[in-house]
Formats: C-alpha cells, structure tokens, sequence
C-alpha cells in the first residue's frame, strides 16, 4: 500500500503542494542541485511567496528564477531562516552542520543533501520509493542519500524484493556536473580551447576531463584503496537496505558527461529468476524506465537520462559466467543504469522526502 492510498479519499482532491509546510528555504539555491530543486518546487505547485531562496553571503541580494518569474537571493544564516517550516538543505556538509541544528530548535523540519548527517545512527537515509516506512512519525531531520547510491537502489529494490540480493558488483560513470557549477564550465571550456588548438587547463579536477576517465575526484584511503565515493555507497547501501554485512564491490570513475550519471552492475541474487521475471520486476516498480531494444541497439544513455525523474534500466541478462540460457534460472544478472543525478540522485529525492513527510504530518501518522 502506497502513502497516497492510505489517505481518505475525501482527501485526495489536489491537495496543496507541501501544505503542512507553509515557508519553505532552499539553501544553496544558486548551485546546481539547489536550482534544480527549485525547479522541482515550482513544477509541483510550490506558490512564490512560500519559497525562500538562500545562498551565501557573496550571492544575497542578486535574483535567481523561479517560475517565471525571480526571487531575491538571502542569505543563508541562522537568523534569516528561523522561522521556516521546512530546509531543503543543497549546500556543503559544513553548512548543514551548521544550520540544521538550528533550524530544528526553531521547529523547522530539514532535509539534507549533503554527507554531514547520512551516516547518523539517528537520522534516516531515505529513497522514498525504497525505504519510505523510514519516515513515519516526520522525523525532524532527514539525509538525502548520495547520487550513485540513490540510482543504484532504485534498480535493485525491486529485485531484492522479488528474489533477495547476495552480492552487487558495480562500475559507475559519473558526468562532471557531480563536482558542481565549476566542473561543467570547466569541460565546456576545454572544449572550446581543443577546438581552438589551445591546451587544455584543469582546475577543478586533477586532469583535463575532456577525452578523458579518471578515478572519481574525492580523495582514496590508502589502507582500504576505496575512493570516498566507493566508501559512501557500501556504507550508505548498507544503512539504507539495514544489512551491514551486505557484499557490495563499488568503482566509480569520472567521464566526459555534462550531467546524467551511468553505472554497469553485476547482480547475484539469493533465488534463481528468468530474465522475464526479472524485466517483470524492473518494468512494474515506481520511477524506473526500462530501456532495452538489442534489436536497434538502445539502452540507456546520459543523454537520454537527462533532465528526467525517472532511471534508466537496460542491458539486462543473465551472467554470461553462470552458463544460463535466456530461458533459464539464473542467480546472476548484468544491467546497465542511468540517471540524472541532479533530479532523483539529489533534488528530486529531497523534494519526494518532503511530500511524503507532507503526508504523515497531515495523517498525523
């Protein structure tokens, strides 16, 4: 049973967006997750006068778009915000550490996209679709969970569902907008200077991105090996699915896309499936797109992803290494995802968080 149908049906006519929370504050709102979110807001029915968008002192005063129309930039001090009812925090670990205690002394309800709180026994990590029951009771503080954790999830969800998972094997493909503005300004320019002849410069990255794949940019523990990326995505995988033995084996890599993440996974499962059970379970889950035509060869691609809410799934099949046929059970199956990691692996999820919060608050449940 969803959220939605728990809720009396005298309750169901186009109840106003986020209702309980009548001030909403975006923080960060100038970069790229806190634009899109937004966004997001708007697209939902979110009125002008509720929003506040926050930024930092170097940005306040300037105007950002919302809608149609624009909103005068605040600054993001504790003081400004304390008398929103809602924080979708977009803005560095530091800054959410900062404010979010604050804000939830002033009786306001926080959801962060940052690291600072997602690994907090007492906070929740939540992907709605995956595990929502997590936000019964409106908890005061909620972690978005990072972008490649999220993508991943929200494909192997339904499958542990059905069939149980063992192992999860995974090589991600992350766009440069993962790093920020910056980043994304920063390919786009090396392109310019390669068709100009000039050499390429890099500032935000260690390497020139362009024509390029690197490790992923965040920093490698040299006593594991593990890149802080692969860290996050056992040890989020892990508190989100409660198992804290679950065999995950993480690489994450950065490539020359401007936005859309991509990720190859190899999946081992507890009971043996058909691939027609697995499509099954795949093509029937909430925010998945199954893209998979070997005929014409199309799967899923960043350029498709891009700018949509849903992931892309395809490449599915059985591991040619287990010896299956296509009509067989098989415990091991290869995909391939996408997902823009701007819109569910970050502002849409927090803005899902948020309604679902809506509706418990309103259910007093």
């Amino acid at each position: 049973m969803t959220l939605l149908q728990t809720i009396p049906a005298s309750s169901r006519v186009r109840p106003r967006a986020l209702a309980t929370f009548e001030r909403i504050a975006v923080v960060g709102a100038t970069g790229l997750v806190g634009s899109e979110a937004l966004s997001i807001l708007y697209a939902r029915g979110v009125e002008p006068g509720r929003v506040i968008a926050a930024a930092s002192e170097r940005s306040a005063g300037g105007e950002i778009r919302y809608g149609e129309g624009s909103h005068r930039l605040v600054q993001a001090t504790r003081e400004r915000l304390r008398r929103v009812d809602l924080a979708l925090l977009c803005a560095s670990a530091e800054v959410s550490r900062d404010l979010a205690p604050a804000l939830i002394s002033a009786g306001a309800t926080v959801v962060d996209n940052s690291s600072a709180f997602r690994l907090d026994p007492s906070t929740p990590l939540v992907i709605p679709e995956v595990n929502g029951e997590s936000l019964r009771g409106a908890p005061p503080l909620v972690a978005n969970p990072n972008c490649s954790t999220i993508l991943l999830l929200m494909v192997l969800e339904p499958l542990r569902r059905a069939f149980g998972v063992e192992v999860i094997e995974v090589t991600t493909y992350q766009a440069v907008s993962g790093a920020g503005a910056a980043a994304v300004e920063e390919l786009i320019r090396q392109a310019k200077d390669f068709a100009a002849s000039r050499p390429l410069r890099s500032s935000v990255f260690a390497e020139p991105a362009l024509f390029n794949v690197f490790s992923h940019d965040s920093a490698v523990d040299v006593h594991t090996g593990l890149n802080g990326e692969e860290a996050k995505i056992i040890a989020e995988a892990r508190k989100i699915w409660v198992d804290r033995s679950l065999p995950i084996s993480p690489t994450c890599v950065r490539v020359p896309t401007l936005r859309a993440h991509a990720q190859a996974v190899r999946v081992r499962l507890n009971r043996p499936a058909t691939e027609a059970e697995v499509r099954l379970a795949l093509r029937t889950s909430a925010g998945l797109d199954t893209v998979d035509d070997r005929a014409a060869n199309r799967f899923p691609t960043p350029a498709r992803a891009s700018g949509l809410d849903t992931v892309q799934v395809g490449r599915i099949r059985s591991d040619p290494a287990m010896g299956c046929g296509p009509e067989e059970r098989c415990k091991a199956f290869q995909l391939f995802i996408c997902g823009d990691q701007l819109r569910k692996g970050a502002a849409l999820n927090a803005v899902q968080i948020a309604e679902a919060l809506d509706v418990h608050r309103r259910l007093g449940s």
